[in-house]
């Protein structure tokens, strides 16, 4: 498969392209590759591996380790960090879906 420049450009935009090496990561978060993979082994996030086995981060995750080491700054042990972002991300998740059940229910109840 030929990967075009239009190809590349599309990666540009999306959060979920592991564009980022462990280093530039690290780097990137004012943190060290070595916090790093304790969020991995934490499971708050799992990086991609190039062919050649090295971590590589997109975005999204990148924002998501930005989080922990926010909590870990102040003081949150870096394995209750991870679980209060996980947990934040559930109750994310239950709230979206709930106002989507309201919202199909009121629809239903309208008769439309």
């Amino acid at each position: 498969m030929q990967v075009t420049a239009d190809d590349s450009y599309d990666r540009l935009d999306d959060d979920d392209y592991p564009a980022y090496t462990m280093g530039r990561a690290a780097e990137l978060l004012g943190t060290t590759q070595r916090f790093l993979r304790a969020i991995g082994e934490a499971r708050l996030i799992t990086p991609l591996r190039s062919a050649g086995g090295h971590r590589r981060y997109s975005r999204y995750q990148l924002r998501i380790a930005a989080r922990a080491r926010e909590l870990v700054d102040h003081g949150t042990p870096v394995e209750a960090a991870c679980r209060i972002i996980i947990l934040e991300d559930q109750l994310e998740e239950a709230r979206r879906i709930n106002a989507e059940y309201r919202r199909t229910a009121s629809l239903h109840t309208a008769g439309i």
